[in-house]
């Protein structure tokens, strides 16, 4: 127990941190806004030691916020990394001191360059900020622990500022759950948002369909050689026009009554006018019509049109779940 009261004492001096750092924020982060809104180029983050770790997350939450970026070590910066600049660009130089010297090294070279310079600091009297086109203070906090001296709270509020700057620009630029997606095809929220029920539904030979005069054992049949756990019902082979579907689950509730099989018929058994899906919808709104209700159901027909739909396919809640499908998703 005395361990769990020493985190959360740690913890409060950082949200405290966090705090103070919150009645910092003034005009200048709008100034600091603007000038990466208006830039034609990208912002190029720069510090060392644990503002430079602070940096890398910075520019890589600007990146896949719509805000292109770059992380540059500043010592790194005058051996040649400095090529990465433009005129175009902006630099956030990142110092909790104000006064690193392999920072404040490359200062007057990206100057040279032409390219706006963003210092986020602790000190706003300190060098960097002195040699900044805009100073964003994130103040002095004490450093959270029991010595005061790891960069700690510091290095956190550092991170909340780049990141908040980072998420009020892709704000301000119009970026939504769609482009966030675009930037993340292998996350869970870009499997969602980009992927169409065309690219997982079962077509072709492998979309099973029957017309609706078809017999009992050929419904058994058919729900044997296409596994999928239904077969949808079409007015003919021709037009495909989706009259219903026969699901597994139909088929075991039937068993347990007392009917003659054999003069059963797919319109005696099926769910006429079931719920559809359009193949260049988005997947999510195939696993979403599956999941979301009170019965789920595991398979979904898919059409062409929502008029005289033509039934091109049939999707499985099974893949997409197998791929990572799953409520509530966010980005890993």
């Amino acid at each position: 127990m005395k361990n769990v009261n020493k985190v959360k004492k740690f913890l409060r001096q950082e949200r405290e941190a966090l705090d103070c750092a919150i009645e910092l924020v003034d005009t200048r982060f709008t100034k600091a806004i603007e000038l990466i809104l208006n830039s034609k180029g990208k912002v190029v983050v720069t510090g060392v030691g644990k503002s430079g770790l602070v940096g890398q997350k910075i520019s890589a939450t600007l990146s896949s916020t719509g805000t292109p970026s770059v992380y540059m070590h500043s010592s790194d910066a005058i051996h040649g990394d400095l090529g990465v600049i433009n005129k175009q660009d902006v630099v956030l130089a990142i110092s909790a001191s104000g006064y690193t010297a392999e920072t404040l090294e490359i200062i007057p070279h990206v100057r040279r360059i032409g390219a706006k310079i963003v210092a986020l600091t602790g000190d706003p009297e300190s060098q960097l900020a002195r040699m900044s086109d805009v100073t964003l203070n994130t103040g002095k906090p004490r450093e959270a622990g029991h010595l005061g001296l790891a960069p700690t709270s510091s290095a956190l509020v550092a991170m909340a500022c780049g990141d908040a700057l980072a998420t009020v620009i892709a704000e301000c630029r119009g970026f939504c759950s769609s482009d966030f997606a675009m930037f993340h095809p292998g996350g869970q929220l870009g499997r969602q948002l980009l992927l169409q029920v065309k690219d997982l539904m079962h077509s072709g030979a492998e979309n099973p369909m029957l017309r609706p005069e078809a017999s009992f054992s050929q419904i058994i049949t058919k729900l044997t050689e296409t596994p999928l756990g239904g077969v949808n019902i079409v007015e003919n082979m021709r037009s495909r026009r989706l009259l219903g579907i026969i699901t597994d689950g139909d088929i075991r509730r039937l068993l347990m009554r007392k009917v003659d099989y054999a003069t059963l018929k797919a319109s005696d058994i099926m769910t006429a006018n079931p719920r559809t899906v359009l193949e260049n919808d988005p997947a999510v709104r195939a696993f979403e019509l599956m999941e979301n209700r009170k019965s789920q159901i595991s398979v979904l027909p898919v059409i062409n049109t929502t008029k005289n739909g033509k039934c091109v396919g049939m999707i499985r809640l099974h893949d997409l779940v197998k791929i990572g499908f799953k409520k509530n998703a966010t980005e890993e």
